[in-house]
């Protein structure tokens, strides 16, 4: 039996500063709308706290207004969570990923013909 490959597309937004927003981006915008927290995020990630406080400081500084807004106070009052614009961008950014993806599906189909089959 041999195992099915299936290839993905991950669409990066870019300007003239680079990265605006990636596959990346989006699952630490999600984990931060999720857990409230940056650091939280960045662990359910993989990622230093530094990793993705950096990441949200270029979000934030990349669009007319932050993405993400943060509250100071310690572990009881403290956290972050999704400005509504970014709440928007990332439910854009999500519907492009899957009207991409849904678009696509003939060429991708092509590249995976043009495959030699996965090992087993």
């Amino acid at each position: 039996m041999s195992k099915e490959r299936k290839f993905r597309l991950r669409l990066r937004l870019t300007n003239e500063t680079g990265i605006v927003m990636g596959p990346g981006r989006a699952d630490l915008l999600g984990l931060i709308a999720e857990t409230g927290s940056i650091a939280a995020a960045g662990r359910r990630m993989g990622m230093s706290y530094r990793r993705a406080w950096s990441l949200v400081e270029s979000m934030n500084s990349s669009f007319n207004a932050p993405l993400v807004e943060t509250a100071k106070g310690g572990a009881e009052r403290g956290g972050a969570r999704l400005t509504t614009l970014g709440q928007e961008l990332l439910a854009a950014y999500r519907a492009l990923m899957a009207a991409a993806e849904s678009a696509g599906q003939k060429e991708l189909a092509r590249f995976e013909a043009a495959m030699p089959p996965p090992p087993d």
